[in-house]
């Protein structure tokens, strides 16, 4: 799967919803700014390898990066909270 969203300033957005995202759909809110970034930066490589396995050979454009990028950050996000004591873990 070839995540194509654009340059480094689509990526910067696409991890920066996609880690705020998660932030809201996961207890406990956000990371701040830079740390929602990062997690969807994080999230989006997560994603890409998740859907690289599970959808061979295919390329989606700026949305479904933001989604594959979501999905790999709410995954993040869980295992962050599972591994972090005083966090809750649900989602």
């Amino acid at each position: 799967m070839a995540l194509e969203p654009g340059g480094l300033i689509a990526w910067l957005i696409v991890g920066a919803i996609a880690g705020w995202l998660a932030g809201l759909v996961t207890s406990g809110g956000g990371f701040g700014v830079i740390g929602d970034i990062i997690v969807g930066l994080i999230g989006a490589f997560i994603g890409g390898i998740l859907f690289s396995v599970l959808f061979p050979a295919s390329t989606v454009g700026f949305v479904g990066s933001l989604i594959v990028a979501f999905i790999g950050a709410v995954v993040l996000v869980a295992i962050v909270r599972a591994l972090t004591p005083g966090r809750q873990a649900r989602l």
